[in-house]
């Protein structure tokens, strides 16, 4: 019954959604998707493996793409059915990601790329002009963020101000970036709500409103001193008097102190108590003290209002270009759509109906290896510990057990003999 419901929910949704790209990578998405000449013919470029990793939901409808090998940029396309134009529209982009490779540094993230950027497909890569890009980026502690950039109608590629932490386990997550034609946003991982609000607030579309004014200057009379000295307090007379030392009152001359040899004896100095150093007025808060100076604020004559920032330009493609030091994330179940309701959906039925399946099999090859590496360990303790036995053999400082009974059957023997010798 329940994958019924699903069924028809995942109907429903298809009816009222656009669904401008998905790919669920079957056995035929080598058809659909190029890799890149990019970085080639430097050998600096990665593969892609269809697999569905160590572990996972199921074996056949977990399958996605892989990168291959470590240290690699790995880049690969495909060509959308149609332009997408999102005028008037909302924009959903999805995709799934799994760093198998427990993700040391590198990104995972999609890039929808425009028409315009046609001719440069061939050699898609980091240079070519994108729409979009999306997705987890991770570099030891320093990066763990899910990456939101997206481009101007400059040309800027503008990432936004609010940051938003990504997963970093080693199991499959969903990623998904709304846009919506009032000029907000929502990125959620794992269909649940990570980040959202207004597109002119978080990303910098704009120049700001208003500026510190650049001719303003601090006045002469401006005091922005906190504390100040007490013009009251004086220095107490013969303060500079005081010496820094006095002659020890307690100390004696040696009885074996001689003058000709020795010299002319002087009791030794120690600090005086009443010595305070330097004289210096009292600090005082200050009754003239104005507050720190800034710049007034003026109108910026470089604003200017850009009324419709969640629209993109045409789009066309979709494309992965990325850089791994250690490779192994696999991609999966990439969703271009108008419709948040059919994306949640679409993560449901495939991301959601292997998570739980895939969490188990994780858990039990990590339990595997675990048992393998104590097995492991204790075998070679017990390795060490032999050795050391046939060391203090070798040394003369103790004998195995089997020799120590033969040598007592040899006495025993012995003194079996002496015996009949002893009746005869």
């Amino acid at each position: 019954m329940k994958a019924v419901a699903w069924l028809a929910l995942c109907c429903v949704a298809a009816v009222q959604a656009k669904v401008y790209f998905e790919e669920k990578f079957d056995d035929k998405w080598a058809d659909r998707w190029q890799s890149s000449d990019w970085k080639r013919d430097k050998g600096e470029a990665g593969d892609w493996q269809h697999t569905a990793g160590e572990w996972y939901g199921d074996a056949e409808a977990d399958k996605g793409i892989q990168t291959s090998p470590d240290h690699r940029f790995h880049t690969i396309w495909a060509e959308m059915p149609e332009e997408v134009d999102n005028t008037g529209k909302d924009l959903v982009v999805q995709f799934s990601v799994k760093h198998a490779q427990k993700m040391d540094c590198g990104g995972g993230y999609i890039k929808l790329i425009p028409t315009s950027s046609k001719d440069q497909m061939k050699t898609f890569g980091g240079e070519t002009r994108y729409a979009i890009m999306f997705g987890p980026d991770i570099c030891g502690f320093s990066t763990q963020k899910v990456h939101a950039i997206l481009t101007d109608n400059k040309g800027r590629n503008l990432e936004t101000k609010k940051a938003t932490t990504c997963k970093t386990d080693e199991l499959t997550h969903v990623y998904t970036l709304h846009l919506m034609p009032n000029n907000t946003y929502r990125i959620l991982i794992d269909n649940e709500e990570a980040a959202k609000g207004a597109l002119h607030e978080d990303w910098d579309f704009e120049a700001p409103k208003q500026i510190k004014d650049p001719e303003a200057k601090k006045p002469e009379d401006w005091d922005d001193r906190i504390m100040i000295e007490d013009p009251e307090d004086k220095k107490p007379e013969g303060y500079d008097d005081i010496p820094a030392t006095i002659v020890d009152a307690e100390a004696k001359r040696p009885e074996d102190w001689d003058d000709e040899e020795d010299g002319v004896w002087e009791a030794p100095q120690l600090p005086n108590p009443d010595f305070k150093g330097p004289w210096s007025p009292n600090k005082i808060t200050n009754p003239a003290y104005k507050g720190a100076w800034e710049a007034p604020m003026i109108d910026n004559p470089e604003y200017e209002h850009i009324p419709n920032v969640y629209k993109l330009p045409l789009l066309k493609f979709v494309g992965f270009e990325l850089w791994q030091v250690k490779s192994g994330t696999i991609f999966d179940n990439v969703l271009v759509t108008d419709d948040a309701h059919y994306a949640e959906a679409f993560a449901n039925a495939t991301w959601g109906a292997s998570k739980e399946k895939e969490m188990e099999m994780f858990n039990a090859i990590a339990k595997k290896k675990a048992d393998e590496a104590e097995a492991k360990r204790k075998e070679e303790e017990a390795a060490r510990e032999a050795a050391k036995g046939e060391e203090k053999d070798e040394d003369g400082d103790s004998l195995p057990q089997d020799f120590e009974a033969l040598s007592r059957s040899v006495i025993s023997d012995e003194e079996e003999e002496d015996e009949a010798h002893a009746e005869l």
